[in-house]
């Protein structure tokens, strides 16, 4: 399969859109993933406009270099066909001899012009036109043009002069005159040429096609320079007026028909603009026209995308004339009539291919949206617009986004519009980040002072946690020991302290792994039951320990304050405290033998009284 003739090179791309905008037949899409632009071969007719317009040079077409380096080398019998615009190409050769030379010196066997190519098919269009019957013709000279009408005026197909183009004519004659195995090579100033040769297979096969700016390179690369070498001239069949085939009306002068504006009956155009007039007025005007076209997608031959950047077309088409004026004076006429003769029974007709590439225009409610999403729905009725996106109106441009061929962002008032807003949204955004970042620094700011007035407590309480006589541990979820002071290490013992010189404060150790189980029972209870214990006294070795366990944070943290009962500190403040509580039990007890003395004595003296009033004698009874 054969690559695509030109490709873009997203590395290069600078996403300008310039390539979309300058494309007649809009066979360029930007891709909406990726926002870069692709060319989609099906819809491309080699024009090289967008090539030309590319400034980065992101784009780039197919080489030949290698295939022609590795034909020549090959062993194989090659002519090299050269177009009459190398006059104008170049203006730095001084001689044609010595061009001739030059290209010879790259390995080629022989070296002709396709101006022979050009009278051949000149006098076929004179016939063509002399002998007419009502049917009007538009040349297929220019591949760009014949690809135009095969892809977007299909009707048209059987309006293209059933002619080869002067390349195949002259490859033909090259062919026949050389021998059917020799291998040919075209060099012009058309990227197009590189696919119309793919088309022929026969005695007007081309086997390669290069453009000038290809041929400058082999030269550069191969050290060919014009002082180096002698003269030399063309290979015969030499042609006539065929050099003046790279102005767009050359050919019409070749053929020797009359372009008298008031008696002519061809109208000769070129320029892409041009272009896209002439086929579209052909198509729709040709029955008040009455005149046959002759067009050239670009200025002429002279400028086409396969010659330098940057050439001066009325320097190249006075090159171009003066070379022809030069060699038209020493010119054989009477040899080139027994050329024009020898090949007058090549076959130069030809057939085309119809490839209908006009996509269907999308329903109008589908159109009118995207033109409200531009902000453009009151031109709907209006064929207007900028045209900087490339295409004619806001209405085709929003046609061909519903097609899928363009992005809302080529629009340059839709994206300076969005621009807008969008900076206007930064802006806000903008604002509303500078309250955040005062915010933020006056919330750090506060953070941090409460940082530092936490570590400060924190120290404090370490100190005093430190400082007391009975041990102290916190320990988390997991029973592992958050903090504890010296005075648990202590009552823990030698293993613990050697533990703390290792990990200080214990921190992170596991409680169940320091503690007899009945401790650890009694901080995992209050951890899961949420109740504390208070005053336990345990037995922790020869010791015997207070133990008090609270909780700090339900089901996440647990506090225990232990004591050992033997040291004096805490001797002293038991005994305090086992007296003060066996004085307040016996005072309770007291209280109580008091209050049953109290009701007993009552009871007694009320049922005396009763006895003794029942031994009374009647008359005291009753006084």
């Amino acid at each position: 399969m054969t690559d695509p003739l030109f490709n873009i090179l997203h590395e290069k791309c600078i996403k300008c859109y310039a390539c979309v905008r300058i494309c007649p037949v809009k066979a360029i899409r930007v891709d909406v993933n990726t926002e870069f632009p692709s060319i989609l071969p099906e819809r491309c007719i080699g024009c090289g406009s967008c090539y030309r317009a590319c400034s980065p040079a992101a784009i780039v077409y197919r080489s030949s270099i290698g295939e022609i380096k590795q034909l020549l080398s090959s062993g194989a019998k090659v002519a090299a066909i050269c177009d009459p615009s190398i006059s104008g190409e170049f203006s730095d050769i001084t001689d044609y001899r010595k061009f001739v030379e030059m290209i010879k010196a790259l390995g080629f066997a022989y070296v002709t012009e396709a101006s022979f190519g050009v009278d051949l098919i000149a006098e076929k269009y004179r016939e063509l036109f002399e002998k007419f019957y009502g049917k009007y013709y538009i040349t297929a000279n220019c591949p760009a043009v014949v690809s135009f009408v095969e892809k977007y005026y299909p009707d048209l197909i059987n309006n293209l002069a059933p002619l080869v183009s002067p390349m195949i004519a002259s490859a033909k004659a090259v062919r026949k005159k050389y021998g059917s195995d020799i291998k040919i090579a075209f060099f012009g100033p058309c990227i197009a040429t590189k696919d119309e040769a793919l088309r022929y297979q026969d005695d007007g096969k081309v086997d390669i096609v290069l453009t000038f700016i290809e041929l400058r390179q082999l030269f550069s690369e191969f050290n060919i320079r014009e002082s180096m070498l002698e003269f030399s001239e063309f290979d015969p069949p030499l042609g006539f007026k065929g050099s003046l085939y790279p102005l767009s009306n050359g050919i019409i002068q070749s053929a020797g028909l009359s372009e008298d504006l008031l008696e002519g009956s061809i109208i000769t155009t070129e320029g892409r603009n041009n272009m896209l007039d002439a086929v579209k007025e052909f198509d729709s005007r040709i029955d008040m026209i009455k005149r046959h076209f002759n067009i050239f997608y670009n200025e002429g031959c002279l400028m086409g995308p396969g010659t330098s950047p940057g050439g001066e077309k009325f320097l190249r088409r006075t090159l171009v004339t003066d070379y022809d004026n030069k060699r038209l004076k020493t010119f054989n006429k009477p040899d080139w009539e027994k050329e024009i003769g020898f090949a007058a029974t090549l076959d130069l007709s030809r057939t085309f291919l119809k490839d209908d590439q006009r996509l269907p225009v999308p329903p109008e409610e589908n159109i009118l949206e995207v033109m409200t999403m531009i902000g453009r729905q009151n031109e709907m009725d209006n064929d207007v617009g900028c045209e900087s996106c490339g295409y004619s109106s806001c209405r085709e441009f929003a046609i061909a986004i519903a097609q899928g061929l363009a992005t809302s962002d080529m629009c340059h008032i839709y994206s300076s519009r969005n621009r807008q807003e969008y900076i206007k949204s930064l802006r806000g955004l903008n604002e509303k980040l500078a309250k955040t970042q005062t915010a933020l620094k006056e919330s750090e700011e506060k953070a941090r002072k409460e940082k530092e007035s936490e570590k400060e407590g924190s120290d404090t309480l370490s100190a005093m946690l430190q400082k007391l006589v009975s041990g102290v541990v916190i320990v988390d979820e997991k029973l592992n020991i958050v903090h504890s002071n010296k005075a648990f290490i202590r009552i823990l013992g030698e293993d613990a302290a050697t533990i703390d010189e290792v990990i200080p404060g214990l921190i992170g150790a596991d409680l169940k792994n320091i503690l007899p189980v009945q401790f650890y029972k009694m901080f995992s209870y209050v951890l899961t039951s949420d109740e504390d214990i208070e005053n336990k006294d345990v037995q922790y070795g020869d010791n015997v320990l207070s133990v008090s366990i609270f909780t700090i944070s339900k089901n996440k943290y647990v506090g225990g304050i232990l004591r050992d009962m033997y040291t004096p500190e805490v001797r002293k403040e038991q005994i305090i405290r086992r007296l003060s509580e066996v004085i307040d039990e016996n005072f309770d007890m007291v209280q109580k033998i008091a209050f049953l003395l109290g009701e007993g004595a009552a009871k007694t003296e009320k049922m005396l009284k009763t006895v003794i009033e029942s031994h009374q004698s009647p008359q005291k009874k009753n006084p």
